[in-house]
């Protein structure tokens, strides 16, 4: 069985490109660097979800003799892991407001923030009541994921005079 998945996307995890280096001097140059950053936390995300996904099948296919303790700390990685992911989206959106005068794409990264909670609340609530992956969530799933293709593409529009 293969469970710890969540511990490499944890010490994948790293608190970097928050802030643009110093030696930047543009401000174009230091949004796309920022967006870059953006992608790759996003990539993160898909990453964590799939060892998420991967864990839970695990789990589930161990009945009758359920290894609970160690699914426990599965969901806890992930979940620092996706605590993580969030608190640098944040800074992201934050130096865009406040240091680089980009205030509307500081909003699609606080709504991205915003959907990227729902979808990982209504992804819990499934498992949780012991839905098998992919059985949770419904139709608000889905459109809480187009909602988050919708949200990259504005910010891609929006942002495209920098790339």
């Amino acid at each position: 069985q293969h469970w710890g998945g969540a511990a490499s996307a944890r010490s994948r995890y790293r608190l970097t490109g928050a802030t643009a280096s110093p030696s930047v001097p543009q401000t174009g140059e230091a949004v796309r660097e920022l967006l870059q950053r953006l992608r790759e936390l996003q990539s993160e995300r898909v990453e964590t979800y799939r060892l998420f996904e991967e864990g839970h099948r695990a789990y589930l296919s161990s009945a009758p003799h359920y290894d609970f303790p160690r699914y426990r700390q599965l969901v806890h990685e992930v979940t620092v892991a996706f605590s993580g992911i969030s608190r640098e989206v944040l800074a992201i959106a934050g130096r865009l407001r406040d240091q680089l005068g980009r205030p509307e794409l500081a909003q699609h990264l606080a709504r991205l923030q915003e959907r990227e909670q729902e979808k990982l609340q209504l992804v819990g609530a499934g498992l949780g009541g012991g839905c098998p992956w992919g059985c949770f969530g419904g139709s608000q799933l889905i459109k809480t994921i187009e909602a988050i293709s919708e949200i990259l593409q504005d910010l891609k529009y929006d942002s495209e005079e920098v790339e």
